[in-house]
């Protein structure tokens, strides 16, 4: 989902600062035929590499007017090779904003061949990468030496507030676009392109907010889905500030969690022998930062989300510790500056400027800032790795220029079945949101990994997830349904990596399997 935040917050004291907002968008009245796909050759060099064939899908702007103004989605397909056809599988990699037009070459990443069966749609949602408009708003809101994220003094707090309403204000020059990008929007995009490829239902893979949207789109065309696997589920119930703030907590856990491994393997980074000593070391290195950034580039702003990644995905770990070592061992800024330009893409804002437009529109935001303000502080003081970084990241949402919609009404008892997956100590989507999930679709079978710290990370290499996985791509056969409000299944989750170098070990990297460039996609979605 997005760089989300953890929660202490009184329902009445949210309840009482949200403005009245009209409803979100509806399927439409109207019935929209889209024009077939005029498929040719893709751009991307993996594209190119997986077979997949690119095009253009025009859709409604507003589908409550069908035939008035479109726009354009970026699609790619990479055609099954199986005798044993089983229709179009439609993906989506999270964000909101993250782009999935790579992620048509998925499917050589299920086992046993199951990925095979299928034709595998990757797209580019509304506002979106390669989708005609691309939604930008301030290509350089992420670069270098920002502000501080803790508002400890007045001007750092006036700064930041500051900053994201200009945030907010520059989105007004996307025109109309803006107030068409709710979720439900997205949903009846997905509608239509199950239109446009002849088939009568779309099975669906998403991951991170794709599950949310592949959550609402079983709500409004339940009897269009066939199979669903939905990986890290969105809490239905908490969309989206709720979710953010109870985002914060599981953050500083997983970042402690990621220091006591450092510690452990002492005998390579050199950075303490205990999990609290490297945590004080690496908030020293952020005080230092805010007085000298590093290659005067990197500042205490960068440096947190430089090392988000490790709340997300253990498969960075190792990366991730050799920068840490880099800079504080032979002062190395330029590995950080790496880091931070695969993350935050100083420049190019599309990713946040539709995280923001989806998010901000989807369900009301508090509008006074002393809410705000006095739920993160208290957050802040148990959890201080993330709590305000967080903050400043969803802040355009006080002064979004588009009013707010009601949540979408999530109802899975229409669908067949799903398969659901989580590692419980998933920071960006919490586990108990795989668990309402599982209650709202009667019919599906979730598949948990206690102890798991990763988000989004099935066709990694986890045989006992992937296995299943392919089996209910090749069958419909979903683990038992058991009885009670837990997991239905349950595997280990990958170990953690040991390094390079580390005593009376050999190197192990595993963590992903997926080629690439896919990995690269989720990571670069699934952030925020």
């Amino acid at each position: 989902m997005s760089k989300l935040v953890p929660a202490i917050l009184a329902a009445g004291a949210l309840a009482s600062c949200l403005v009245a907002v009209p409803a979100a968008a509806a399927p439409p009245p109207a019935e929209f035929t889209p024009d077939p796909i005029s498929w040719g050759a893709c751009g991307s060099d993996g594209l190119a590499r997986a077979g997949a064939e690119c095009g253009f899908l025009d859709v409604p702007l507003d589908y409550r007017d069908p035939a008035g103004a479109k726009i354009s989605l970026a699609v790619s397909r990479v055609r099954h090779t199986s005798a044993d056809y089983q229709g179009v599988m439609l993906v989506n990699p999270g964000g909101p904003g993250g782009s999935g037009l790579g992620l048509s070459a998925i499917g050589r990443a299920v086992p046993k061949d199951a990925g095979a069966s299928y034709d595998w749609i990757g797209f580019d949602p509304r506002g979106v990468g390669a989708s005609r408009p691309a939604l930008s708003c301030d290509p350089e809101h992420f670069a270098y030496r920002r502000p501080a994220y803790v508002p400890s003094t007045p001007d750092l707090e006036r700064t930041w507030l500051q900053r994201s309403r200009d945030y907010a204000a520059a989105c007004e020059k996307n025109g109309p676009l803006l107030g068409h990008l709710h979720t439900t929007d997205v949903a009846q995009d997905l509608d239509s392109l199950r239109k446009a490829l002849g088939a009568e239902q779309i099975n669906y893979y998403g991951f991170s907010y794709g599950t949310y949207l592949g959550q609402v789109y079983a709500s409004l065309y339940p009897q269009r889905v066939r199979r669903m696997v939905l990986d890290s589920n969105v809490d239905p119930r908490k969309v989206f500030y709720q979710a953010n703030l109870d985002q914060d907590v599981a953050f500083d856990r997983n970042i402690k969690i990621y220091f006591d491994w450092i510690a452990r393997h002492d005998d390579v980074y050199h950075l303490g022998t205990t999990g609290k000593a490297v945590e004080d070391l690496w908030y020293a290195q952020q005080r230092e930062l805010t007085q000298a950034p590093a290659g005067g580039v990197i500042g205490p702003a960068e440096w947190t989300d430089i090392f988000l990644q490790a709340g997300y995905y253990q498969s960075t770990w190792t990366d991730l510790a050799e920068a840490f070592a880099g800079w504080v061992h032979r002062r190395d800024w330029q590995t950080l500056k790496t880091r931070y330009d695969k993350t935050n893409s100083p420049g190019d804002d599309n990713g946040f400027a539709v995280y923001n437009a989806v998010q901000c529109t989807d369900a009301p935001w508090p509008r006074n800032w002393t809410t705000w303000k006095v739920d993160n502080w208290i957050t802040h003081a148990k959890a201080p790795f993330e709590t305000w970084g967080n903050a400043w990241y969803n802040a355009p949402c006080r002064t979004w220029p588009v009013p707010a919609g009601k949540p979408a009404d999530v109802d899975g008892r229409g669908v067949a079945g799903a398969l659901l997956i989580g590692e419980e100590l998933d920071a960006a989507t919490p586990f108990a949101g795989n668990l309402e999930v599982r209650r709202r679709f009667p019919r599906s079978s979730l598949i948990a990994e206690p102890g798991g710290t990763t988000h989004a990370g099935s066709l990694s290499g986890n045989a006992c997830v992937d296995e299943r996985i392919a089996d209910y791509l090749s069958t419909g056969a979903l683990p038992p349904r058991r009885r009670g409000d837990g997991p239905d299944a349950v595997c280990e989750p990958l170990p953690e990596p040991v390094p390079e170098g580390a005593s009376g070990a050999r190197a192990d990297r595993r963590g992903f399997g997926q080629p690439g460039e896919l990995r690269d996609a989720l990571r670069a979605a699934v952030r925020h």
